[in-house]
């Protein structure tokens, strides 16, 4: 039986390499895991301006986005049951990000800690959905994954 999911949520996730190929993640303050960059598309904003938005806001970086990874919504990945109890179902839609200004600070009181990752020494405490993602990023086919 499937568990009782409260609400639904468009969401957006990002991933932004540096010059060395090193994989930006933020260590999340509502669930202490790290992750890639992500959150929650608000009302009269398009996916595109909700990635800018919320790369802006956990991280301090102008961001433009350079390419669209994929669509997820299978339940199975996608339903995230935060601490306070709420079980939210995303339907995330997942870019590629590069940075064109900004300075890298994680004042945001989402953001434990920001820390670049080469891909073959990733943290062991990344959010269960996450290594799908990295991997879907790192594979150089053109088409969009739906997942």
């Amino acid at each position: 039986m499937m568990q009782k999911i409260d609400n639904i949520h468009p969401g957006v996730a990002i991933i932004i390499f540096d010059e060395n190929r090193k994989v930006l993640l933020q260590k999340r303050a509502d669930v202490g895991l790290w992750g890639l960059l992500s959150g929650h598309v608000e009302l009269g904003e398009s996916v595109k301006e909700a990635a800018v938005r919320e790369a802006w806001e956990e991280t301090g970086l102008d961001i433009r986005i350079t390419r669209l990874i994929g669509v997820y919504s299978d339940p199975k990945s996608q339903v995230f049951k935060y601490p306070n109890g709420i079980t939210t179902h995303f339907i995330t839609t997942y870019f590629e990000g590069e940075v064109v200004g900004g300075q890298i600070t994680s004042s945001s009181p989402e953001t434990l800690e920001l820390r670049y990752f080469a891909i073959d020494d990733l943290p062991t405490d990344i959010l269960p959905m996450h290594p799908q993602w990295l991997k879907d990023a790192l594979c150089e086919q053109e088409a969009a994954f739906i997942r």
